[in-house]
């Protein structure tokens, strides 16, 4: 199995000048429900399809499958998904042994920036770049499946 550990932020600062890569990602959902996502995903040329399981109860980890499809492939998934699509790019920041992945997204969910870092344990130490604000790990409202139902326009005041 492998399993996805990972905990999330939300960016309150400048981090586009420490980043030393980005990609366009647009993203939609085949099948949601109880926890679990099957997502296809374009990222600048290239198309992924992703199965998760549903998290832990403190939203830390939960079992991942990911492989490379065509383009071809991942444009006509796009087109049987269900409704709302995430689209945003993604900036990788180097903090000390850890690579965090920024997401800035656009759309409905213009606005909202947020940070994850993947772990090789749940208690397993990182540093925090300095543009790193509130933990938002387990928080389903910043999923990214639940963004594309309910998305951040229609709830930011209320964070």
């Amino acid at each position: 199995m492998g399993l996805e550990i990972e905990r999330k932020f939300l960016v309150t600062g400048e981090f586009r000048d420490q980043a030393y890569s980005h990609s366009r990602i647009r993203q939609g959902y085949i099948l949601t429900g109880q926890g679990k996502t099957i997502r296809i995903r374009i990222r600048d040329d290239r198309g992924y399809l992703t199965i998760k399981g549903p998290s832990n109860r403190a939203g830390l980890a939960r079992y991942e499958f990911e492989t490379e499809v065509s383009l071809a492939d991942a444009q006509d998934l796009m087109r049987i998904c269900e409704p709302g699509i995430i689209d945003k790019t993604r900036y990788l920041v180097r903090s000390g042994e850890h690579i965090f992945e920024v997401d800035e997204f656009y759309g409905d969910n213009e606005g909202l920036v947020m940070a994850e870092v993947e772990l090789g344990s749940e208690d397993e130490p990182f540093e925090k770049p300095s543009f790193i604000g509130r933990e938002v790990t387990g928080d389903r409202r910043f999923y990214n499946s639940h963004l594309r139902r309910n998305p951040y326009c229609l709830w930011k005041d209320s964070i």
